[in-house]
């Protein structure tokens, strides 16, 4: 008798995994809610439905049940190639009783696993990592996953070797690990947290090069609001460095600033006053005016009741 094609209950030693495949209706499935990732286009598309109208799939999706249909966890690909070729239903596994953290950490592990990190877009490596950096994975959760999608993938894979499956061991939440498990420098892992805070519409400028990280990353503190207005100014202006660090520094301390501001910035026809410079005293000029322990506020309040007397008594031609 032959053995299943995807018998991997006898493969997992965990028993809360489901792993019964079953044929669901493609009408029934729908893209995962958060999903990240860009579905295949031109050649790659076509070759996988070239590859499902004569072989099937080779490989069954993930879902989760979702109202009268169910959500795609792993395999849009998959099934937007398979609705291509016709075929009326998709063999599939239903996850049940899934956190939305756990349903999430599905569809990132799946596209690293499959498109490895250097493939992806920059916005889909800013999800990969601000997951991987976030508090709410625990290691063991991800290392579980991890070691079901590549035995799904490949039967054969051995999986004893957890270093394999996490190289970092069991912490991943510093940017120092983070940035070793994909080969890049503290400075980049920042980098790709502070731009997976930005919207959609910054986030596909970014990934065209319309707009460059390093400004995504000072537009990545503005609020929503504020974002979007950049993002519609971007349609007809380009929004370079310059002119993203000014839009940072006007803005207050929620990433609010003023839609005419915005666009007074982004065209150019803004009056952007620099930052103010910070001013140092000497240790001889500040004990000779407060004494030791003086509160930071109290000296401001000081110099700056100062500072007012004497540009309001002295004539500007003294002051020179």
């Amino acid at each position: 008798m032959n053995k299943p094609a995807f018998d991997l209950g006898a493969m997992l030693s965990a028993p809360a995994i489901q792993t019964a495949v079953q044929q669901l209706p493609c009408e029934k499935l729908h893209p995962y809610h958060n999903h990240k990732f860009e579905l295949y286009t031109g050649e790659r598309l076509d070759d996988m439905v070239a590859s499902i109208k004569e072989n099937g799939v080779l490989s069954p999706v993930i879902v989760q049940p979702d109202g009268d249909g169910y959500e795609i966890l792993i395999g849009h690909n998959r099934w937007n190639a398979s609705k291509i070729a016709g075929l009326p239903t998709v063999p599939a596994i239903v996850k049940t009783g899934l956190t939305e953290e756990e349903a999430f950490l599905y569809t990132v592990e799946s596209n690293v696993i499959q498109r490895g990190f250097d493939n992806l877009l920059i916005s889909e490596q800013a999800a990969v990592v601000a997951s991987r950096h976030s508090e709410m994975f625990s290691p063991g959760k991800r290392s579980d996953i991890q070691r079901e999608l590549v035995l799904l993938e490949n039967p054969e894979a051995e999986t004893d070797d957890t270093a394999t499956l996490n190289p970092m061991g069991s912490r991943l939440d510093t940017n120092d690990q983070v940035g070793k498990e994909y080969g890049l420098s503290k400075g980049s892992v920042v980098r790709l947290i502070r731009i997976n805070k930005l919207t959609d519409a910054l986030k596909a400028l970014v990934d065209s090069g319309d707009i460059a990280i390093r400004a995504g990353v000072e537009l990545s503190f503005l609020s929503e609001k504020a974002q979007a207005v950049v993002a519609e100014q971007a349609e007809d202006f380009k929004v370079d460095m310059k002119k993203s660090k000014a839009l940072h520094d006007a803005a207050d301390k929620e990433g609010n600033i003023d839609t005419a501001a915005i666009v007074r910035i982004i065209t150019g026809t803004a009056d952007v006053k620099p930052k103010p410079k910070s001013v140092k005293i000497s240790e001889e000029t500040f004990y000779k005016y407060f004494e030791p322990g003086t509160k930071k506020a109290q000296v401001t309040e000081t110099i700056e009741k100062a500072l007012a007397f004497y540009f309001a008594n002295v004539s500007e031609e003294d002051r020179e």
